[in-house]
């Protein structure tokens, strides 16, 4: 699995600084801080350590961590890797600019099917306004005065219009969407482990339970083509990060070589060398039967 990811190649940005920012209606956002200098970076070349950050993000949600843990794991993760893509991960296609309004799936977080495309927008820029004008399927966008923002549109001028807007400094996501995101991916894993651990201990009701869940698992497949480089490389299209983490994760989450497993100890999600693994390292594995005979000799006391 790992050749596949060194062998592709996809391009997303980076800011190294975010902050949160809480908007007029009093909702909180995460956008690049101010002066903030972007980064294009390839995400395949990070995995599967962005698969797992990410789930371990989660993980802290469904195991009810302090909201200030949460928050900071989620700004180092953002930081990290950058923003997860929402605006053109949401629409039936990332280039809804190219339409007279956006079109949007069943989804967590906008319950309407279709929507006027300068208030699909103005979820993404809260604080401050593109220099865009929209007239039907027409769309003119300026950028000007910022040389770091003018080059990075110029690099992703063959991209859809909505992804390169983006990666602009005035973009913003959702806080409680990203987390949302983060806890759907760390839900999605868990139960998985889940079906087949107790596989033998639950009717079969309880497993189509578990089937219906992780058959809501997905999204927009992404497209690739073939670049003739030191050697054929896989170029994938994906226009969200969201959508490259979720083809990621979805390869390793049927990795049967290296399967990804929760940590009996501490709940951390790692790469496992063996189908039976419990423990991410020794040390969690020693703290684990310390504690267990630890428990074992009080209740014989008692």
């Amino acid at each position: 699995m790992k050749n596949l990811f060194e062998q592709s190649r996809s391009h997303w940005v980076r800011y190294d600084r975010y902050e949160l920012k809480t908007a007029a209606d009093g909702k909180r956002y995460i956008t690049p801080g101010k002066n903030a200098k972007p980064d294009i970076y390839n995400p395949l070349k990070e995995a599967p350590g962005i698969v797992l950050d990410a789930l371990n993000v989660g993980m802290l949600m469904m195991n009810r961590s302090p909201e200030d843990e949460v928050q900071k794991a989620i700004l180092e993760f953002v930081t990290h890797y950058g923003l997860l893509g929402l605006m053109t991960a949401l629409p039936t296609t990332p280039s809804f600019m190219d339409y007279e309004a956006v079109y949007l799936p069943k989804n967590h977080f906008i319950k309407a099917e279709s929507m006027e495309t300068e208030d699909y927008l103005a979820l993404f820029y809260p604080f401050d306004q593109l220099d865009l004008v929209k007239k039907g399927i027409e769309s003119r966008w300026s950028v000007s005065g910022d040389n770091m923002m003018v080059a990075l549109t110029m690099t992703f001028a063959s991209e859809p219009m909505a992804k390169t807007m983006s990666f602009q400094r005035e973009y913003a996501e959702a806080y409680d969407w990203v987390a949302q995101q983060f806890k759907d991916w760390a839900f999605t894993l868990t139960t998985s482990i889940l079906y087949y651990n107790d596989y033998d201990l639950i009717d079969e009701d309880t497993r189509n339970l578990y089937r219906k869940g992780m058959a809501a698992f997905g999204g927009i497949a992404p497209s690739y083509h073939i670049e003739l480089l030191d050697k054929p490389t896989i170029y994938w299209d994906f226009h969200s990060l969201l959508l490259g983490i979720q083809m990621m994760f979805s390869f390793l989450l049927v990795d049967g070589e290296k399967p990804l497993r929760l940590c009996k100890h501490c709940q951390k999600v790692f790469l496992s060398s063996r189908s039976n693994s419990a423990f991410c390292s020794p040390r969690c594995k020693n703290q684990y039967n310390v504690y267990k005979s630890r428990g074992k000799k009080t209740s014989e006391e008692d």
